[in-house]
């Protein structure tokens, strides 16, 4: 089985972690539903199915992530990375340079959404920015045509003096916002 995309997202959830709390080399909670590990898997597995399938993922992930747990609560999967995992994404994963550039700029007091605007565009002309009707949760929905430099949806709002952003892959932003 390919766990590779699985893999790509839990470090990318561990990155984004670190850079706007700062690394520690701790032992952290990821939750994950049924569908989404599904999407990943490129499975249609059932709960009990998918705990077996992801034995094969602890294994694959020993020498990187350490002795990584998956527990179950109905549809609900946690994931439990030890402070090895955390460690191996700091020394070892790419350092997410527009990521970075994004919460470092989120985190400001006062910034304005036409800034944030501008830094996605600073990152690629194929930048595809949605301004969203008002009855929306979000005032604009941003992301990388190409992918490049990450393939998620970003979901913006302006809220207290700041711009707030959630990060979502396109699939689990499809489900959620039901775009279909």
């Amino acid at each position: 089985m390919d766990y590779s995309r699985l893999t790509s997202n839990i470090v990318d959830v561990l990155k984004e972690e670190q850079i706007k709390l700062g690394y520690q080399k701790e032992k952290v909670q990821l939750y994950y539903p049924l569908k989404s590990l599904n999407r990943f898997l490129g499975t249609r597995l059932h709960a009990q199915e998918m705990a077996s399938a992801l034995s094969g993922f602890q294994e694959e992930v020993k020498p990187t992530l350490g002795d990584v747990k998956v527990t179950v609560d109905g549809k609900r999967f946690c994931f439990h990375i030890p402070p090895e995992g955390t460690e191996y994404v700091h020394l070892y994963s790419d350092p997410a340079e527009f990521l970075t550039a994004l919460i470092r700029l989120v985190e400001k007091h006062g910034t304005a959404m036409e800034e944030v605007l501008a830094l996605f565009k600073k990152y690629s002309d194929r930048v595809r920015i949605i301004k969203m009707p008002e009855s929306e949760d979000f005032d604009y929905l941003v992301y990388f045509e190409d992918a490049a430099p990450d393939a998620y949806r970003y979901c913006l709002t302006e809220e207290g003096g700041h711009v707030i952003y959630h990060r979502y892959t396109k699939e689990d932003y499809e489900d959620l916002f039901d775009t279909e």
